[in-house]
């Protein structure tokens, strides 16, 4: 059985029927068919755009896991970011973090794998003559580097310093994403924090173009701990890594678009990190609102359902009175939750796509309505985008066969 997207006043339509044959058929859904017509359109435009063949997507991105590098100058905050984004550590706990002595490597397994590595802020790597350092171990891998400035400390050394780490990687590492983390704003006024934001913009480009490297490729950020500005920070950082990025966020605008949506996001459930969204503009209100939907979820699924349970428990839940398999009283095998925002009346609603992402969309007044139909076209979605990773996975982690190229 296969079914197709339902607009308003539409019905689930069912696609068996016909004589019997000889062999299986595999039946394809219009909805599957249009997301790979829209995987093909992607493809075909970026073949237009830079002259190129576009790689297969089975093709591995980077040898190995893409790392995060995390520098800056002592104090700045790196180690608080990383405990707070990565290890779920409360912000008002970091007052005790001891200042980093070496390099800290993490390695984190989500819906891709990844490391971050924390670099003291008082070793300079590039001018240390007590040090020596391999540079293709540290940046051949990397995907991004991540400068961390305190905005409520003189910056002007640390600006100094990342102007200097650009020039040395611009030599040999000329593709490095650089991406200025401009910290510790939650304390200054919205005119000061734009006016910080605005001096390091131009103190480092100006630097760059002195030396004649020309567009850079470094992004700017305004970030605190204490707020949801630092995994927006994180969100833009880590859906650079993520290769085919374009078609998660076409399966989510045609979500929307099919459902009536006011906004769509993948999160990664562990780090709260939204790695797609659809289309329309980004509004943080709304990021806010999911992502302590998805805290809550968490912490109910903590309390009620993440420890691992002994033979003895299944074995009662398999006698009297219901007597059957487990699996057979299964409900559904995914996790599903909804919610009324009281203010607006606009349900919230979260589906699991796997262990580690979850889909959460904000849905417009009325949509209870309709929610046989948005169920309907929310499987489709949700299959799709597991298809997806299950495509970009790098050959080595899924075995190393010929994996289909399209979605079925």
């Amino acid at each position: 059985m296969s079914f197709t997207y339902a607009e308003d006043g539409d019905v689930p339509t069912d696609t068996r029927g016909g004589p019997s044959r000889p062999h299986p058929v595999r039946f394809i859904s219009p909805a599957a068919l249009n997301l790979h017509r829209v995987y093909e359109q992607n493809r075909q435009r970026l073949q237009k755009k830079d002259g190129t063949k576009v790689p297969d997507p089975t093709t591995p991105q980077t040898k190995g896991r893409p790392r995060l590098l995390l520098m800056g100058q002592r104090r700045s905050g790196k180690s608080s970011i990383s405990s707070v984004v990565f290890h779920k550590l409360p912000p008002s706990e970091t007052l005790f973090l001891e200042s980093t002595a070496r390099i800290q490597k993490d390695s984190l397994s989500s819906f891709m794998e990844f490391q971050v590595w924390d670099f003291p802020g008082q070793i300079d790597i590039f001018d240390n003559p007590n040090f020596t350092f391999d540079m293709d171990a540290i940046f051949g891998e990397i995907g991004a580097l991540i400068w961390v400035i305190d905005a409520q400390d003189d910056y002007l050394e640390a600006v100094a310093r990342l102007n200097a780490t650009i020039l040395h990687l611009h030599r040999s590492y000329p593709h490095i994403n650089i991406e200025v983390f401009i910290h510790k704003v939650d304390g200054l006024s919205d005119d000061y924090r734009l006016d910080i934001q605005r001096d390091v913009t131009i103190r480092i480009q100006d630097e760059l173009s002195d030396q004649g490297v020309e567009n850079a490729p470094v992004n700017f950020h305004l970030t605190s701990i204490y707020n949801h500005s630092i995994f927006e920070a994180f969100s833009k950082v880590i859906q650079k890594l993520i290769p085919r990025l374009g078609q998660l966020e076409a399966m989510l605008t045609n979500l929307c678009r099919t459902c009536r949506f006011e906004k769509a996001y993948l999160f990664d459930v562990n780090t709260k990190i939204y790695i797609a969204t659809d289309s329309t503009p980004e509004d943080m209100a709304s990021y806010e609102i999911c992502s302590d939907y998805v805290d809550v979820i968490i912490d109910f699924t903590e309390v009620y359902g993440s420890w691992s349970r002994s033979e003895n428990w299944r074995e009662r839940l398999e006698g009297e009175p219901w007597a059957q398999p487990l699996d057979d009283q299964v409900a559904c095998e995914w996790a599903e939750s909804g919610m009324v925002l009281a203010d607006a009346r606009r349900p919230i609603m979260l589906r699991e796509v796997d262990k580690f992402l979850a889909l959460v969309a904000i849905m417009k007044e009325g949509s209870y309505e309709k929610m046989p139909q948005i169920n309907m076209n929310v499987d489709v979605v949700v299959k799709g985008l597991t298809e997806f990773f299950e495509i970009t996975k790098p050959k080595d982690v899924i075995g190393g066969g010929p994996q289909s190229a399209g979605l079925v």
